[in-house]
């Protein structure tokens, strides 16, 4: 059974940074590509951040671009977003997700989904 469990979430004031992971179990974490995505209230589910792989290539929404680094440990299974400098328009559910696609901002891509974990940036 596929897992994806998300971490790292939390209160956290304008300006200031959170690194949220992501765990995965139950697949062979080197063939997916990994991505993360966020839903506001009221909102549909955005694009964030994705990468390859092998982690050589990554991909960021322009809202987040040189904010939010996205990285993975093939040896631990496990895909990090470190987001710097965070807005109140960051405050989000963000979700971590596996895929197999080839365009990685395209949430249809993706095959297994974590549960999602808090984001609140207050200002």
């Amino acid at each position: 059974q596929v897992q994806l469990v998300e971490s790292g979430g939390g209160l956290v004031q304008t300006g200031g940074s959170l690194r949220l992971s992501c765990a995965a179990s139950g697949l062979t974490f080197s063939s997916f590509a990994m991505g993360w995505f966020r839903q506001a209230p009221g909102k549909e589910r955005a694009f964030v951040a994705a990468i390859s792989r092998s982690g050589g290539n990554t991909f960021y929404a322009n809202s987040v671009k040189g904010r939010f680094t996205i990285s993975r440990d093939n040896n631990k299974n496990t895909v990090y977003l470190q987001m710097n400098n965070l807005k109140p328009e960051d405050t989000a559910v963000y979700y971590c997700a596996a895929g197999l696609g080839k365009n990685p901002s395209r949430a249809y891509e993706y095959n297994y989904w974590g549960q999602g974990t808090q984001v609140t940036v207050s200002s």
